[in-house]
C-alpha cells in the first residue's frame, strides 16, 4: 500500500471507531492534511463501502456548508456532500435517540426527492424538471471529531458531519412555489433559535442542488431518480440537548418538528 493508501485507511478506522464508542476523536488533518480534498473525500467513500458491505442502504446525498451562517460557524468557506444512509430517517414527530449521537446541531433545510436522473446541470430549469417533491427538512449534523474543531478535511473525511435527519411527510411540487422565497423559522420550546429563507442557501436550494449533481457527475456517481438531497441550512445551525423539542416552520412547506430522547442511554 502507498502512504497515502495507509493514511486514507487510517483516518477512516478512526470516524469508525469513535462513532462506535460513541467518543469522539482528534482531528484528521495529521493524517490526511488540511488541504487535499479529494484524498478526504477518499475517506469518506472508504467509510461508506464499508458500511454498505455491513448491509446500510444508500438513500441520497447531502449538500453541508451552504449557508454563509454556518460556514462562520465551522470555519470553512465552501459546500461539501455526504451521503445518506436508510438508518439516518426520521418521520415528522419521531423520537430519535440522543444516544446515537455525540455532539449535535439542529439545522432547518429544503429536501428534494428526485423524480429523473440528473445527468446535466446546465441550467435551473433541468434542476426544477428533475424534482418530484420538496419537502421540508432537519437536518442533525454531529462530528465525530472532538469539540467540533475541524477543517475542510475533516468534515469531508466525516462524512460532511453527518447525523441524522427529520423529513416532513408531505411534498410539493416546484410548479407551485421557489425553493429560494421560501422562509425558515426554528423554534426549541417556543422560543426562535433560528431563521432564514432560501436565499442564504448560495442564493437558492437549487444552486445548491446544482452545485451537487455537477459534483457527483465529475465524481462518476450521478444523482439518480428516488435520490433524496438534503440542500443544506437555511439559517445558523443549533446545538441540541437531551429532551430538546425543535419546531421548524419553513413556509410554504409547512411544519415539522424533531423530538429527542431525554437521556443519553434512551
Amino acid at each position: 500500500m502507498t502512504a497515502g493508501t495507509e493514511a486514507v485507511l487510517a483516518a477512516a478506522t478512526r470516524l469508525e471507531r469513535a462513532s462506535a464508542t460513541g467518543r469522539a476523536c482528534g482531528p484528521v488533518t495529521d493524517l490526511i492534511g488540511g488541504t487535499d480534498i479529494a484524498t478526504a473525500y477518499r475517506v469518506q467513500q472508504t467509510v461508506t463501502e464499508r458500511r454498505l458491505a455491513a448491509g446500510a442502504r444508500l438513500i441520497g446525498r447531502k449538500i453541508g456548508l451552504t449557508s454563509a451562517a454556518v460556514q462562520s460557524q465551522v470555519g470553512v468557506d465552501r459546500p461539501d456532500f455526504g451521503v445518506l444512509f436508510d438508518d439516518m430517517r426520521y418521520a415528522d414527530g419521531d423520537v430519535v435517540p440522543y444516544g446515537r449521537l455525540l455532539q449535535p446541531k439542529a439545522e432547518a433545510e429544503v429536501a428534494f426527492l428526485l423524480g429523473r436522473d440528473l445527468t446535466d446541470t446546465r441550467d435551473l430549469s433541468v434542476l426544477r424538471e428533475a424534482v418530484a417533491a420538496a419537502y421540508p427538512a432537519v437536518e442533525i449534523v454531529d462530528s465525530r471529531i472532538a469539540d467540533w474543531k475541524i477543517g475542510i478535511t475533516d468534515t469531508v473525511a466525516d462524512n460532511a458531519s453527518s447525523g441524522v435527519f427529520v423529513l416532513g411527510g408531505q411534498g410539493r411540487s416546484l410548479d407551485t412555489f421557489d425553493p429560494l422565497d421560501t422562509v425558515m423559522t426554528m423554534r426549541r420550546d417556543g422560543e426562535t433559535v433560528s431563521g432564514g429563507t432560501g436565499r442564504d442557501c448560495l442564493g437558492d436550494p437549487l444552486n445548491a442542488l446544482g452545485w451537487l449533481a455537477a459534483t457527483a457527475i465529475e465524481f462518476g456517481s450521478p444523482l439518480r431518480a428516488g435520490d433524496l438531497v438534503l440542500s443544506g441550512a437555511l439559517g445558523p445551525m443549533v446545538p441540541v440537548l437531551p429532551g430538546d423539542v425543535f419546531e421548524v416552520t419553513i413556509e410554504p412547506l409547512g411544519t415539522i418538528t424533531a423530538r429527542f430522547s431525554e437521556e443519553k442511554g434512551e
